[in-house]
């Protein structure tokens, strides 16, 4: 064979491998639009909702309003004291996400970074309390709040995020696992403590694994009706998931109100994902690495 088929052939074979590269995206892409027509469409659908008017809520099945009802939003804000329960969910998710952060980052340098006997069973024992069912641990954790006047207070939607987590524990061990160890001996000839090295040097090179914990978080208190729902009794301690629930009892069929409203409570999770989505991946990756 000559030299010139060869080459014939070489760029023949590559021209097809291209054309099967190129089809292969253009299928990957038709399908993540269509999964993303999908995710997206029942927002559009509330936004939709909470843009119409009450004569034509009920009767227009369009996504396209036929008049621009934008003053739904100031009228759903109003409705109920939402103010109030702006201030007691930022309250709860921003000591909440402190807490969390402070909680699961020190069991985790301890899992990765110190060793003591028994270190490995005791990690295997804290990943196996993720198979246990929330709902089996209800009733023994209400009684235990109830027993110590908690109930009726912040307290156990706060408290118990300054305790570590089997999952967010899992991931901070994986990411300083992949921090070498010899960081730490060079620090410690320097004179530095394991609090020191823990802050200093641990903390700085985990930006994106615990900015992904801040945002995972963040959404889990924010969003959290089952919590308050249980602990909180008076109206005024409530959060804006449970004023979701006394606006549509106070609102009847006012679908419009109750759309925007809850877009409204959508917003601060959707923008702080839009923004965080970077390091959401590079966190995740990073704490999928073992070192």
């Amino acid at each position: 064979m000559s030299s010139i088929e060869a080459a014939s052939r070489k760029k023949g074979g590559s021209a097809s491998h291209f054309r099967n590269l190129s089809i292969i995206r253009v299928v990957a892409s038709l399908l993540l639009l269509l999964g993303s027509v999908v995710v997206l469409f029942p927002l559009a659908w509330m936004l939709s909702t909470a843009l119409k008017s009450d004569a034509e809520v009920m009767v227009n099945s369009s996504l396209i309003p036929k008049a621009w009802a934008w003053d739904n939003f100031v009228k759903a804000w109003n409705s109920a004291p939402f103010g109030t329960y702006l201030k007691n969910t930022v309250f709860i998710t921003v000591l909440g996400t402190i807490g969390s952060l402070v909680g699961n980052s020190l069991a985790a340098y301890g899992f990765a970074k110190i060793k003591f006997r028994g270190r490995e069973l005791v990690f295997l024992c804290a990943l196996g309390t993720m198979m246990i069912p929330g709902m089996v641990t209800l009733v023994p954790t209400y009684v235990l709040f109830s027993n110590l006047g908690w109930v009726g207070t912040y307290l156990p939607l706060i408290v118990p995020a300054f305790t570590a987590g089997a999952y967010y524990t899992f991931l901070l061990r994986q990411s300083f696992m992949s921090i070498p160890m010899s960081y730490n001996e060079a620090a410690k000839l320097e004179g530095a403590n394991e609090m020191q090295i823990f802050t200093r040097i641990i903390l700085p090179l985990s930006k994106p694994i615990l900015t992904t914990i801040v945002v995972f978080e963040f959404k889990a208190k924010w969003n959290d009706y089952f919590g308050p729902m249980l602990y909180l009794t008076s109206e005024k301690q409530y959060t804006l998931q449970l004023g979701l629930r006394t606006f549509r009892g106070t609102a009847g069929v006012e679908w419009q109100k109750f759309m925007a409203a809850s877009l409204i409570v959508m917003a601060p999770t959707i923008i702080m994902y839009a923004i965080m989505q970077k390091y959401i991946l590079e966190g995740m990756a990073q704490g999928g690495i073992k070192g």
